[in-house]
């Protein structure tokens, strides 16, 4: 059977397959999109489609690639894409063969994630309680900095988080995670704490809203924007504003670091990995033990820094 006749439909018919037989997250769909056009153009420049493409012309477009200075994760997230889209391709009988099937990525840098410690994150927290133009910005400035710091969510599920699972001063929250997958993450005092004054803040404002004709929403943190929540974007600077408040660098400080912080932390003060794994909502295991080698970084950071004989050392 041959393959829809232009890129755009495969891109397509192939992203409907990943988001409703795999639960692909949006994200991953707009990655996956982005990469497999600018794939999709390359071909058209020389003289291919989607349905030519052998494994010489792909390994071509990762030359050029590597050529236009991308970095390692780009490119081996590229051809991931391809590799999923020809796959799909062939399952479905667009193509007789695969033609990605042998070819060997450039893999990724084993790069260790920053994170924060302890001081720092309370600074950020100290300076969520101090900013914002009004009382009730200020208590959700507070409530999303302490929901990140206490559960790890990710960004995406932390902002997009519906009201109904914060009623009842929980001590629990359920969170639809990547995938569609759902997870329990538990609330730290200061985290319920937060949440029920910003809870008491948001519905005030509502309702003066509701009064006025507004809509009511179905976000904790609510937003007139298209999404009808706060964005990542906007979150973003925000986080970025705090750490300029806190006196922390906003180098090294995203709302994933917050993530981050939450892991090390808690492998810090002796809890195991698969609990941690659970936690993040991470699927492998391996994901996880990342952190490990983040705690010997610092561990061994600590050491060189406060350690007499190797303050000796390095005075000699």
């Amino acid at each position: 059977m041959p393959g829809p006749e232009t890129p755009e439909l495969w891109i397509s018919a192939f992203l409907e397959a990943q988001a409703a037989e795999l639960g692909a997250a949006t994200n991953t769909l707009l990655a996956y999109g982005r990469d497999l056009k600018d794939f999709a153009g390359w071909l058209s420049r020389h003289g291919a489609g989607f349905a030519q493409a052998d494994q010489a012309r792909i390994e071509a477009y990762l030359i050029d690639c590597d050529a236009q200075g991308l970095s390692r994760a780009t490119r081996a997230r590229r051809l991931s894409a391809i590799k999923q889209l020809y796959r799909f391709a062939f399952e479905e009988g667009w193509r007789d063969t695969n033609p990605a099937i042998q070819i060997k990525g450039p893999g990724r840098q084993k790069r260790l994630p920053k994170t924060l410690d302890v001081a720092e994150v309370d600074r950020l927290l100290q300076a969520a309680r101090q900013t914002g133009r009004t009382q009730a910005d200020r208590l959700r400035n507070t409530c999303l900095m302490e929901l990140l710091y206490a559960t790890g969510m990710r960004v995406t599920e932390l902002v997009s988080l519906p009201v109904s699972a914060a009623r009842g001063d929980p001590r629990m929250l359920l969170v639809l995670g990547k995938g569609g997958k759902e997870r329990m993450v538990p609330l730290s005092p200061p985290a319920r704490d937060a949440l029920a004054a910003w809870l008491g803040a948001r519905d005030a404002v509502e309702e003066a809203s509701v009064a006025k004709g507004g809509q009511r929403s179905r976000f904790l943190f609510p937003s007139r924007g298209k999404s009808g929540h706060l964005t990542r974007h906007r979150f973003f600077l925000l986080v970025k504003e705090l750490a300029v408040c806190g006196g922390v660098s906003p180098e090294k400080v995203t709302p994933h670091t917050l993530r981050h912080a939450f892991a090390t932390h808690l492998l810090a003060n002796g809890a195991d990995l698969r609990s941690i794994q659970t936690l993040l909502g991470h699927a492998d295991v391996a994901t996880t033990e990342i952190y490990t080698h983040v705690l010997d970084e610092r561990l061994s950071e600590l050491v060189l820094q406060h350690h007499p004989l190797a303050r000796d050392e390095a005075d000699d």
